[in-house]
This record gives structure tokens, sequence and C-alpha cells, in this order.
């Protein structure tokens, strides 16, 4: 139905007309009186009143800056990724092409070098053309300045619903507002100034914020290379985005371009011939679609999720997570990560060269960090974040704790059994006790009971058992090797060289098993998921029961290449906001974690397990005697279907990883074929091994492969002699219980 008109007030009737000036007349008079006439020299209640009103009207307007695009780099200056909520880029007037500067001038405010911020001129013309059945507008470039930078701090305060629109939402109130801030801008600030700020804060489109995106956005090309077809253009589309948006609607675009055209040249800012040329071009577009966002990241789409994760966790960029959101996407900020773009294209050609796309999408990760400052140089793993045909589609983290991964507490991973790289750590309470790792102790015990006496000085208590004949009481089955050939005397060099099951428990029944807890502690090891420390007076922690992080993995067996200091790991090295300013970043934050001999001799029998261990078994192959000094440790679970390097130099460690990285990670690792070839039961050496030591070839000697210092010779030799194995290093790694549920192997499937 048609909304009815009051005859007397409709503007198509003569005293329409008349009644409009008189109301235009009246407003203008109200703002010249409250602007330049004092309100004691004003007689008559109504503009005595008028004039009360508008001085109560704000004069002062905070012009803070626009929210710009945050930039994410890696260490080299690189840029990683773009960040934000309105795609803008601020640049000097002196960036900007001249057209652009006298395009704007010439249609939205003829008269802008003139008036004082409100042109009453304007004002009279545009009413009386709009009353005559031609609208017109009559902002000046200051007011739309002023309007642009209140709603642009709306915005930024999530306030949206209350950005004001010129004629939609305005009322007088508003406009004469608009005004008196215009003109109290205007004695801030030069005209030079507002013109910069107006050109930089000014709406395009949804993915153009200032002349600057703009032109990378319509033109792919700057500011200021914009030729004169182009700024007119731009400065035409300012007046309404959408309708004379030259993508969708060319022709409404060429229309409102020429006007801007023909504009500049009866204001003389361009000649004949100009104007001419420039009318007879086509409208043409070359579009740079902007990507916002880690998804879009060429480089490390994981990792610079990673670091966004640990800036809006951190309650140094506002108090809430909204408020941490508008900083970061709004703030223009520039945050320089620890990233090595070089490393991070080793490792992804690593990743994608051991799995790739394989159409059962089994997962692979690696994630290096450098001893001694805990910063992390790659971070890569076998999918793709956007979706794509064909691909691994996945934009959850392999490498890092659930509350640091996409999706937060609900959907992150936060990490995988690490299997027997859990073992160096008893391996180093015996070291750290002041034993011999040249001990020689029984490895053909399989049971451990309920009551056996362990030894413990933590509070808590001691949890599970290995004793087939007490199972349902709550033990498991009798411990198992992988490898028959195992179960018999050895030294404790021998039993971590080869990863033996028994040789691991035969120690941990020999020292406190608080001390190992002190040392996992101390290396910074927890459950991913939950972010507690991993339990290891629960027996099946000692072989690697609890998911951990490969993030986590590699920091803890940086600690060995550190002579026992452990470096928290940090992925941002400085940040820094609009104006320059430093804001908090991540600092090097190391601690003595074990005793500096300790470390040392935990390393020294880690280049064994390379040396003629079940790292010997990695193809291609690294190890102390033919490349650099190396050491590593191999790890799988029980259903094969986590599978692990973790090793270092003494400038960098790594941690490797391959295995079921969807949902509850219940699949088996058996019987699989990856990139053409089966498997009957996937091991740490196979995939993840290679991956390790092709990644280490290449990046390790980059950051330092000096020889590790020697332990002391107490620890090495000993009272007993090394008792070599009599048979080969295990072909399959170990494997280790789970705490969770898993489907019930075949009958043919060997007990691992």
């Amino acid at each position: 139905m048609a909304t009815g008109k009051n005859p007397l007030f409709d503007t198509a009737t003569t005293l329409g007309k008349i009644l409009l000036f008189l109301g235009v007349s009246a407003l203008c008079g109200v703002l010249v009186a409250g602007l330049l006439v004092p309100a004691a020299a004003v007689s008559g209640s109504a503009a005595s009143g008028s004039i009360k009103f508008f001085d109560t009207l704000p004069a002062e307007l905070k012009v803070d800056p626009p929210s710009q695009a945050t930039t994410i780099l890696a260490s080299d200056g690189s840029v990683i990724a773009n960040l934000y909520a309105e795609n803008r880029t601020r640049v000097s007037l002196d960036q900007m092409s001249p057209y652009i500067k006298d395009a704007v001038i010439a249609i939205e405010d003829s008269r802008f070098y003139e008036h004082g911020g409100v042109d009453t001129t304007g004002i009279l013309r545009a009413l009386v053309s709009t009353a005559r059945g031609n609208k017109q507008g009559a902002s000046t470039i200051t007011q739309q300045y002023v309007n642009n930078v209140i709603n642009s701090s709306l915005e930024a305060e999530g306030k949206s619903d209350e950005v004001l629109l010129n004629g939609v939402n305005k009322g007088v109130g508003d406009k004469l507002r608009e005004m008196k801030l215009a003109i109290a801008l205007e004695k801030k600030f030069t005209k030079e100034q507002i013109l910069e700020g107006y050109l930089n804060i000014v709406f395009f489109n949804r993915d153009a914020y200032g002349i600057e995106a703009a032109s990378k956005f319509f033109f792919s090309t700057t500011a200021k290379d914009l030729t004169l077809p182009q700024a007119a253009l731009l400065a035409g589309v300012v007046n309404s985005p959408s309708f004379y948006d030259p993508i969708t609607n060319p022709d409404n675009a060429k229309v409102r371009r020429d006007l801007v055209l023909h504009s500049m040249l009866s204001q003389g800012k361009i000649q004949q011939a100009d104007y001419d040329a420039a009318v007879a071009t086509p409208v043409e577009t070359k579009v740079t679609q902007p990507r916002q966002g880690c998804a879009y990241s060429t480089t490390a789409p994981y990792f610079c999720d990673y670091a966004l994760h640990l800036l809006l966790n951190n309650p140094a960029y506002g108090a809430d997570p909204k408020e941490r959101e508008r900083k970061i996407f709004r703030g223009g900020l520039t945050i320089k990560t620890t990233l090595d773009p070089n490393a991070q294209a080793v490792a992804q050609t690593q990743v994608d060269a051991s799995a790739g796309a394989n159409p059962d999408k089994w997962g692979a990760s690696l994630v290096s960090v450098q001893p001694g400052s805990g910063k992390i140089v790659s971070m890569a793993q076998n999918t793709q974040w956007l979706e794509a045909e064909g691909k691994f589609n996945n934009v959850i983290n392999f490498n890092v704790d659930s509350k640091d991964a996409q999706g937060g507490d609900l959907n992150g991973l936060g990490g995988f059994q690490p299997g027997s790289t859990m073992k160096p750590f008893t391996f180093a309470e015996w070291l750290n006790e002041g034993k011999s790792m040249n001990t020689v102790l029984n490895g053909a015990v399989r049971r451990y009971p309920l009551n056996f006496p362990w030894r413990n000085t933590c509070p808590a208590p001691k949890d599970g058992a290995y004793n087939t004949a007490e199972k349902g009481l709550g033990a498991a089955d009798d411990l198992q090797n992988a490898e028959e050939g195992y179960y018999k005397n050895m030294s404790i060099l021998d039993g971590l060289a080869n990863s033996i099951n028994t040789m691991t428990f035969a120690t941990a029944a020999q020292v406190d098993l608080c001390g190992i807890q002190k040392i996992v502690d101390a290396v910074g090891i927890h459950a991913g998921q939950t972010n507690e420390p991993v339990p290891m007076t629960r027996l099946s922690n000692l072989i690697g029961a609890t998911q951990t992080s490969p993030l986590t993995m590699a920091s803890a067996f940086a600690t060995f290449a550190n002579d026992g200091k452990y470096c928290e790991p940090i992925a941002i090295e400085s940040v820094t906001d609009q104006s320059g300013a430093q804001l908090p970043a991540q600092a090097t934050n190391c601690r003595d974690a074990i005793k500096p001999e300790v470390a040392r001799g935990v390393s020294y029998a880690l280049q064994e397990v390379l040396n003629r261990g079940s790292g010997s078994l990695i193809q291609p192959r690294i190890s102390t005697r033919t490349t650099f000094p190396i050491a590593a440790k191999t790890g799988t679970n029980d259903p094969n279907n986590s599978t692990w390097v973790v090793g270092f130099t003494t400038g960098l460690a790594t941690a490797s990883w391959f295995g079921d990285a969807l949902g509850a990670q219940d699949r088996f690792g058996r019987n699989i074929t990856i990139n053409g070839k089966f498997y009957k039961g996937i091991d740490g050496y196979m995939i993840a091994g290679p991956q390790f030591s092709n990644y280490m070839a290449q990046v390790a000697p980059a950051y330092g492969t000096n020889p590790f210092p020697a332990p002391p010779s107490n620890l090495v030799t000993g009272p007993a002699p090394i008792v070599r194995p009599t048979t080969p290093p295990a072909k399959e790694d170990e494997a280790s219980p789970t705490d969770k549920p898993k489907p019930s192997p075949s009958p043919s499937d060997k007990k691992k």
C-alpha cells in the first residue's frame, strides 16, 4: 500500500517548496548563529534554544588510524599472510596519483579548498535542487571524512548497528553534529591532511577500503600509478559502491566516470584532449582478489594459524576474545615470526613426499625448534587448508596442542601417542641417579604384578600392571617386545638403542618413578588435549600412551641438545602497531631442566640409536659416522597408527610423525598402501624416518652440527661392559599400550 503524503509538505507543490526553502534557511541560520554569533547577542527564544542545542554538540573528534590489515612475516621479512576486517593499506598523499585527488574533489566537493568544513552555499544549492526533483548531495569531503571516522570507530568497537549512513538513518541532530565536527576538524588539520585521511578511509568495495586497496583490487596497481580513467572511475564509485561497481555494473560505472571527467574538465583540472581520450577508454578492470587469512598462506598456513592463536589467546591483546580479535584484525599490526622459509619449504616437500594426498588420508607432519632459543623453525603437514578436489583437506594443525589449533579445545587433535620416543626420559633418570648406561639388566622380565615394589616418592600412586594372570583385576597382558630375540640380559644402552620395552621397565624398576616424572615435567612434556602433566606413575606412559604434540616432543628433545636447558617454544619474535610501537611478543624463556652430564649421556645414547639400533634401519640413513653428529629416537604405538622419529643436532631439534590423524585415531596402521608401497605394519623408521633424515640432511647444517659434548666417563663405561645383541636391530619398532579403546586385531596380527 502506498504511503500517503501530507500535501502541505509535498515538495512537488509550490507551498511545499516554499516551506522547504524556509526550513533549509532556518537550519543554515542555526548553523551560522551557533558557530559565528555569541549566544548573548541573539534575541528570541527560538534562536536562543537552537544555539543552546548546537552548543551542546561535541566539537572534538578523535581521529584514530582507520582499521588496517595486519601482516604476518617470516623471520626473513617475507609475507606469510595478511589478516583484516577491512582490507586497507594506508598511504601518504604523495603516494597517490594527482588524478585521484583532483577527481575526488571535482565530483565530491569542488569548493573543498574554499570552505571551512561546511559549504553553506552548497547546502542551499543541493536542497533547492532536490526540491525541484533533482536529488543532490551537500556533504563536503570534510563532513564525509567525519562520518567515516565515526563509523570506523563504531565498527572497531563492535557497534555496527549504530553506524550512520547518509540519507538513511541520520536525523537533523546527527547532521548538525557532523557539521560542527567538520568545522572543528578544519581548524585542527590542514586540507591535505583531511584529503589524505579521507582517501585512506573511504569505502570502495567490501574487499577494498581506501584508495590503495581499491587500486590493487580493481586494477592490480597502486594508488600512485592510477591513470586518469582509472582515477575518475574510482572517484565515481565512492557515491554508490554497489550501483557504480565496474565489475558488476560496468555501464553504470562508465556513466559515472564520464561525469567525473566532465567535472574535472569544467573545473580546469584536465585539458580537452585528456578528457576526450579518457571518455573513449572502455571500462576494464584487472582484479586482484585479496587473500585474507592464514588459509591463503602459500608458505605455512598451519604455522600462521598457530601464531594467530597465540595472540588470540593472549590477554595482553584485549580483555576478551572479541577485543583481541578487533586488535589483531583491525590494528594494522606487523607480526614477525620465527619461521625460516627455506626450512619450511624443505619440510613441506618432505611431508608431501611421505604421504601427499593419499586416498586413505594418513597424516604426516614435521616441526623443528632451535635449541637454546626455542624458536620454531618450521611446521608442516601433508594436508591442504582450503578445499580442493583430490587433496587431503584438513584445517586441524597436527603439530600443536588442542588449545593452539583451529577449533581450540573442541576440535584440535592434541597430538598422538608418542610410543617409544618417551623412553629416553626413563634412561635420563637412570643417569641422573649416577648409574652407568653400560649396566646390564635382565630384559627377560615380562611380568610386573599389581603389588610390584616400584620406588615412587611422588604423592601420585602407581597405576597399572603387566601380568596376564591379573588382567581381570586391572593389569594388562605380559609386557611385549617387538622381536622375540630381545628377552635377555643386556646393557641399559643397548636396551635404549634397540628400543626394548622390557629393558625400559627393567630400568624404571630400579629408579624413582618420581624422578622420571620430574624430568618429564621439566622438559615441558604434557598431554596435548588437556594441557595436564603426563603422569609417569601410570606405567603405560613409560612407553608413550598419552597423546602429546610433535611440537612438545621436539622442544623436549631440544633440551638434550642444549646441555639440559629447556626452552619454551616460541613463534612470535616481535609485534609492532601502526605507529611503530612495540607490543607484547614472545621472548626466549629457558630453564635448567636436567643436569648437563645427563643431557650429554642421553645425546651419546641416542646417537647409537641411529648408528646401530632401531634408527639404523632408516633409509636414507643418517648416522654420526657418515654425516654429522645427530641423535634420535624412533617410536611406534600398539596399533601402528602413530609412528615417530624425534631427534636433534646441536643446532636443531625435529619431530617427524606419520599416522592416523582422523577423529578418534582408531585405525590400525597395518596392511596399508602408501605411495604405492604396501606395509604389513608401519613403524617409525619406515615413513617418519626418511622424512626426518631427508629434512635434517638438508636443513640441519645451516643451524650447526658441532660434536656433542662427551658425557662423564662414569656414566658411559661404569662397572660392566656393553653387551652387544646377538640378533640384528629390530625390524619393527616397539609398541606401547594405549589408554583408549582400539579395534581388535585379527588373529593373524602379531601381538606387539
